[in-house]
């Protein structure tokens, strides 16, 4: 089977993505992660305003055959939730890369260094195989 990896990010062997963007850094899992887990029937994630840490567990993902801690893949502050996930989980499932995702993060001054230990694509696609 084959996944979507979009090459505009960075990954987690943990299976969390980050996407630079406009206002700071986007985290979600990743097609991969959501195929494993099957249906996702519930999302934990943090409050705006508290803090995360590269590496550190954020939150938790339920499905309907496990329950998976989340992985920060940047340290920061939580600009936004997406509390879609909290009504309808299963947007993970259906565009884990889009409408699926779960945090935005201020970055700290690390952000060089924390994206840079994290997988590509091609490199992410190399441990899924």
């Amino acid at each position: 089977m084959s996944f979507d990896i979009p090459d505009d990010r960075r990954y987690l062997a943990s299976h969390e993505w980050a996407l630079e963007t406009a206002d700071g850094v986007r985290v979600g899992i990743t097609d991969f992660a959501q195929d494993e887990l099957g249906d996702v029937v519930f999302v934990e994630l943090p409050d705006e305003g508290e803090t995360v840490t590269h590496e550190a567990e954020f939150g938790v993902i339920e499905s309907i055959k496990a329950v998976s801690d989340l992985y920060a893949p940047v340290s920061g502050e939580i600009l936004a939730v997406n509390e879609a996930l909290f009504d309808a989980p299963e947007l993970v499932n259906d565009d884990p890369f889009g409408e699926g995702w779960m945090l935005e993060i201020e970055p700290g001054d690390d952000l060089e260094s924390e994206l840079e230990a994290l997988l590509s694509a091609a490199e992410y696609d190399e441990q899924i195989a």
